[in-house]
């Protein structure tokens, strides 16, 4: 957290005063790490939430249309062909992580699997 929001310092006039807020103080502290903590936990569902309004709307009043021209013969229906194509994704999706879930080890590189020697070190 310290690096990261140490980068904001770099603004004119206004950095530390932005940095020490964010920090909730002078120094990095558990206060800060739980603030942290709650912005990683609940702006997956924020943006998630976001995109679900997004495509709610996308589908119900379609795109935008610059020109005013009719585009009617242009569309095609959402189902079948848009549905079996995020079908296909979800199921590539699945199969991907029942793959990885079930062997782990199996795309890793066998270097991993050495035990680590602190006596031998790149040049």
């Amino acid at each position: 957290a310290t690096v990261i929001t140490n980068l904001i310092s770099a603004i004119p006039y206004i950095g530390n005063m932005i940095v020490q807020w964010l920090w909730g103080g002078f120094a990095v502290d558990n206060a800060t790490l739980n603030r942290f903590f709650m912005i990683h936990f609940l702006l997956p569902f924020i943006i998630t939430a976001f995109v679900m309004i997004h495509l709610l709307f996308l589908h119900q009043t379609g795109s935008n249309n610059p020109l005013g021209i009719n585009s009617n013969s242009d569309k095609i229906p959402f189902h079948p062909y848009f549905s079996i194509k995020d079908l296909l994704g979800f199921i590539l999706f699945t199969i991907l992580t029942l793959l990885t879930l079930i062997n782990p080890y199996l795309l890793g590189d066998p270097d991993n699997f050495i035990p680590a020697n602190p006596l031998v070190t790149p040049i």
